[in-house]
């Protein structure tokens, strides 16, 4: 069975053969990425290590975009949001926010928590659960709404 990272090179080819820039250029910086990660780690990634790592790129690329709009460099943000749509295909669905509002609220059961000071018991239950499915700072703020913080 192929791996995420076997699917991306296989996409990085297919881009190259039929010019596709933007993607190919996207995919050569995760490519890039990874194999960063996999000689931080000091071993092949799994698919898992290779999903946080695109999450770290879709990141930089909003990250990128709020200062080019700052900067007013349209151009640019084009070319991110469009690099972030190729990086966007290789993450599992998205938890939706009423998914996420359900999980906070069993956990929140689950441990007891009621207030502020138990976020730390929440947290790591859930940044597990919705791994790769799930940004860290939603999670966050729907947690924090929950608990009164």
């Amino acid at each position: 069975m192929a791996t995420l990272k076997d699917t991306i090179q296989a996409d990085l080819a297919d881009a190259m053969r039929n010019r596709e820039e933007i993607r190919k250029s996207a995919l050569r910086m995760l490519i890039a990425a990874i194999k960063n990660a996999e000689i931080d780690q000091g071993k092949p990634l799994d698919d898992d290590a290779v999903i946080a790592v695109i999450q770290k790129q879709v990141k930089q690329r909003r990250e990128s975009i709020l200062e080019f709009e700052k900067g007013n460099r349209m151009d640019l943000v084009e070319r991110e949001r469009d690099e972030e749509t190729v990086l966007q295909a290789y993450l599992p669905e998205q938890a939706g926010p009423e998914e996420i509002e359900a999980a906070v609220r069993k956990v929140i059961a689950e441990t007891g928590a009621s207030g502020p000071r138990d976020i730390g018991k929440v947290m790591p239950v859930l940044t597990r659960q919705f791994a790769g499915r799930a940004d860290g700072r939603a999670i966050n703020e729907v947690v924090r709404r929950l608990l009164g913080s």
